[in-house]
């Protein structure tokens, strides 16, 4: 668990390989509920390297002095990315909130 929020990680290692490269984050909320959007890839064994980018939207809750996951979505290609980022702009658009 983190304690700070600027601490949170995506980076996952086992047995000393690193299985989950966090290449970049962006902080959306901060609080005691926190959600960040990450930017990864995954180590694939087939590839004997790491596979195309991925991203999530995790969200945190801080108790007990730490923060502790509470949901996350992945995204797991960037065509889903581009239709996702696509729609939400087109949306707050037309809201009148670009």
């Amino acid at each position: 668990m983190f304690e700070n929020i600027d601490d949170i990680t995506v980076n996952y290692e086992e047995n000393g390989e690193q299985l989950v490269e966090e290449l970049d984050k962006v902080v959306l909320t901060r609080g005691a509920w926190t959600t960040i959007l990450f930017r990864f890839r995954q180590y694939e064994a087939k590839l004997d390297g790491f596979g195309p980018d991925k991203y999530a939207i995790r969200r945190y809750r801080k108790m007990g002095g730490t923060f502790k996951p509470q949901s996350k979505f992945i995204i797991s290609n960037a065509k889903q990315a581009n239709l996702i980022a696509e729609t939400l702009h087109k949306w707050a658009a037309e809201a009148g909130e670009e």
